[in-house]
């Protein structure tokens, strides 16, 4: 297991399998740590509970058509069977707000289908969330605008159907004191990134601020939960583009070096998303298979996309990226493409870092209708 990591990580990750807890990883684990204010690092426990682990069960919708009208009742079905399956109501805590963690950055051929977005904001609304208290986060203003969630710069708006809309790469959204560190060059013969455009910061020493990954702010402490809506493809150094990367690497700034990485980026991504903070907001994932694609990802390629009539819902991002993965294998394999890897680091670290199990013969699927 140990050896794709770097030699100086194995020590740590057997130190964090032996004390069994999420805020170890985050805290000690590569430096996989969201960086805390001056005021709150007395207080850091390293020994703290990890939070539960999210569950085996996967929500099933069959669509009739990708409209609004059916993407309504799928996810308000759904969603009402997780309520019911978890004895807990997704309702408004004392932050009041809610994030919508969307993927556009394949461009608009390949990103959450805008309906689905809308069905999400409604299911919300019904749960007592006002569309002014509900946000949309994306990576790039660019590609959130070609994909419909934002209107043309002529109207001078930011909002989608009255839901304001937040782009990363602006700089807004990140705070100095909240980063990833990773000793991983930005600059080198085989990586050259411009630190600069990553980077919303300034720094008197630019290695420093290179080994840096800004995380988003608003889903870490501005909200009671934040729902991820990703769209899945192929990756040729992940394996698997969907759930747990629109959650961690296309989340957080100065992340093109890992995408180059083979050996890096499933550690990235596992220890990422073992942060507490972003953890314990990470409420669900909901994914449409409207439009998928199984090769040449995650550059957008008409030719290689499928549909499926289905609606996915669940809180385990892991077990969706490994259903997602048999599913984009079988495209490939009936169209004479080799399959992915067997066995992907990014579901193991991302298992073993509590993010949730990834054997699918352990699923529970649980069909809407």
């Amino acid at each position: 297991m140990t050896k794709t990591f770097p030699i100086f990580f194995s020590t740590k990750l057997r130190r964090f399998l032996r004390r069994r807890t999420l805020l170890v990883s985050a805290a000690l684990l590569l430096g996989a740590v969201a960086s805390l204010p001056a005021q709150d690092q007395e207080q850091l426990d390293l020994f703290a509970e990890a939070p539960p682990p999210p569950s085996n069960r996967v929500f099933e919708y069959k669509m009739n058509a990708f409209d609004l009208e059916h993407y309504s009742e799928a996810v308000e079905d759904m969603i009402g069977l997780f309520e019911q399956a978890n004895q807990k109501k997704l309702a408004k805590g004392a932050k009041g707000r809610v994030g919508l963690k969307v993927y556009s950055d394949s461009g608009p051929g390949l990103s959450t289908p805008e309906p689905l977005v809308e069905a999400v904001v409604r299911a919300l609304e019904k749960r007592g969330f006002a569309r002014n208290e509900i946000f949309i986060i994306g990576m790039s203003a660019i590609n959130l605008r070609d994909s419909g969630f934002l209107p043309p710069l002529s109207k001078r708006a930011y909002d989608f159907h009255q839901v304001f809309v937040r782009s990363l790469d602006s700089g807004q959204y990140y705070h100095e004191k909240w980063f990833y560190d990773s000793p991983l060059p930005a600059k080198s013969a085989k990586y050259w990134i411009n630190v600069a455009q990553e980077n919303p910061f300034p720094a008197k020493d630019e290695d420093e601020l290179a080994r840096k990954s800004y995380l988003p702010v608003p889903l870490l402490h501005e909200v009671d939960f934040w729902i991820n809506l990703p769209c899945y493809s192929d990756h040729p150094v992940l394996g698997v583009n969907g759930a747990l990367m629109n959650a961690t690497l296309w989340n957080a700034s100065n992340t093109t070096r890992f995408l180059n990485s083979p050996a890096n980026a499933p550690v990235a991504v596992a220890e990422m998303g073992a942060i507490p903070e972003l953890r314990e907001t990470w409420q669900l994932n909901i994914v449409s298979l409207e439009r998928y694609q199984y090769i040449g990802g995650p550059v957008f390629n008409s030719l290689y996309t499928v549909s499926e009539p289905y609606v996915l819902l669940s809180d385990n991002p892991v077990m969706l990226d490994s259903l997602m993965a048999e599913r984009i294998n079988r495209h490939r394999s009936k169209n004479g493409f080799a399959p992915l890897p067997e066995q992907m680091k990014i579901l193991e670290f991302s298992e073993q870092l509590g993010l949730g199990d990834r054997d699918i013969a352990l699923m529970d699927l649980i069909r809407a209708n």
